[in-house]
């Protein structure tokens, strides 16, 4: 085959994108969708064959062995019973604008390049802002994930703390300091060791809240060599708040940067009820959310958030010859403000997900959600052989089967997936094993929760 015919329109490259958009039609549309399962790499193999040759298997081989091989051997992370780590559950309509996004041939990294697109970005960033009380200059970008968002964030955080230590005169600390909660998410700590700074890990309560006295120990005993102070709003173990007021209050007497990692939990201040858990959030100097969790869009989408985008700016934004047209100009350019200089627009099915739904439908889905989690956590109270680690406070239920070791979580688990019933792995806490339900989408119902506590015998 020659070069052109892969890119040109062509009866060939017709049938291929008609078998692309029915199988993607199937199932998007699919009220049966499988939770599916691994195979081993050998079986695999077995099944698959030798897929990637000379000749090429042509489309329509291609497509069977992807959907009948390599597709069950994927879990399906926005099926109902899916209820470990934490899931995502994309709308329809997000779902069906990603294949928009990638069939329009669109560019996210320069206002040049992708204007259209960076303005929708760019609203669906500001209503975030305003939900979250951020002044309407807060702006940012849409990164791959939370990790990526807590790494760009942290580098302008330092960034900014070095340079105001030199504006003041002041001699840089021999080591940067990141202070943050044992119970932090572990992107934190890597984004530490990617910069070569060090965390001091500050204890949580007995409630697994980082607390603003802990902070403040730690504020004194470290001083200026403390860039940033990181709180989490919806701990991805338990998903529990910090004490956000508390420690957004300590900006008053200290000078750090606050990040808040929202990367789950922040969702919830869109359900009314929730909006006082996060009291502080609005003090914020930074902060991400993941909407491919409890946003409905698909994998990878991160929203990061600067109260003064121009720290992020001036971290970030990279020089180059070729890239002068860009930098040259004040154009806003998202690539400014993360770690990434190629992105493809990645909060444009959130977008129109959004635009088609409204924002009334997120609060209710929201709100649902964190209802359905206090009614299966009174479940699991009312029966004597379970007992919860923690009352949740978003939608993570922690808990143990009395009498439980890790192998008998282990063959429950194994059980629930073989079956097709469920994902629901073991976890730990304190060095005692347990299991939970990280409940997101919409679609998941008590009964399915209630049917999943009955095998627990």
């Amino acid at each position: 085959m020659d070069a052109a015919r892969m890119h040109a329109a062509s009866p060939e490259s017709a049938a291929i994108v008609d078998a692309v958009l029915d199988y993607s039609r199937r199932r998007m549309l699919a009220t049966d969708v499988p939770l599916d399962k691994p195979q081993t790499e050998a079986e695999l193999r077995r099944l698959a064959g030798v897929t990637i040759t000379d000749q090429g298997l042509g489309a329509p081989r291609a497509l069977s062995v992807f959907e009948h091989i390599l597709a069950p051997a994927c879990l399906t992370t926005s099926h109902p019973a899916y209820l470990s780590f934490i899931p995502t559950a994309p709308t329809i309509a997000a779902m069906a604008f990603d294949l928009v996004v990638s069939a329009s041939g669109l560019y996210g990294g320069s206002w040049l390049e992708g204007a259209g697109a960076v303005h929708a970005e760019n609203e669906v960033l500001s209503w975030l802002a305003a939900e979250f009380g951020l002044p309407t200059t807060a702006g940012g970008v849409f990164v791959q994930g939370g990790t990526i968002g807590n790494l760009s964030a942290l580098a302008a955080a330092r960034e900014h703390a070095r340079e105001t230590a030199l504006a003041d005169g002041r001699a840089l600390p021999p080591r940067w300091k990141l202070v943050c909660s044992i119970e932090a998410h572990s992107s934190n700590k890597s984004a530490a060791r990617i910069m070569d700074v060090d965390v001091v890990a500050v204890p949580s309560g007995d409630d697994g809240k980082l607390h603003a006295d802990a902070v403040r120990a730690a504020l004194e005993e470290h001083g200026d060599a403390v860039f940033a102070v990181v709180a989490t709003a919806g701990s991805t173990n338990f998903g529990i708040v910090d004490d956000l007021e508390g420690i957004a209050a300590l900006k008053d007497e200290f000078d750090f940067w606050l990040h808040v990692d929202g990367a789950y939990g922040l969702t919830a201040m869109l359900a009314p009820e929730a909006r006082a858990w996060f009291s502080g959030v609005e003090r914020a100097d930074s902060l991400i959310v993941d909407p491919h969790k409890w946003l409905f869009a698909p994998f990878d989408c991160c929203a990061l958030l600067y109260r003064d985008p121009e720290h992020g700016r001036r971290a970030h934004t990279q020089h180059a010859e070729y890239l002068d047209t860009l930098t040259d100009t004040d154009a806003f350019s998202p690539s400014d403000y993360s770690i990434q200089l190629t992105r493809r627009p990645r909060g444009l099915p959130l977008w129109f997900s959004l635009a088609t739904y409204g924002v009334d439908a997120y609060r209710s889905a929201v709100s649902a959600t964190l209802a359905l989690t206090r009614r299966i956590a009174e479940e699991i109270s009312s029966r004597p052989e379970l007992r919860l680690v923690r009352d949740p406070q978003l939608s993570v239920v922690v808990f143990e089967r009395e009498g439980w070791e890790r192998a008998d979580y282990d063959r429950w688990s194994d059980e629930l997936l073989q079956s097709q019933r469920a994902l629901v792995v073991p976890s730990s806490h304190a060095g005692r094993t347990n299991t939970r339900f990280a409940i997101l989408n919409p679609l998941t119902t008590f009964e399915e929760l209630v049917g999943i506590l009955d095998t627990m015998r």
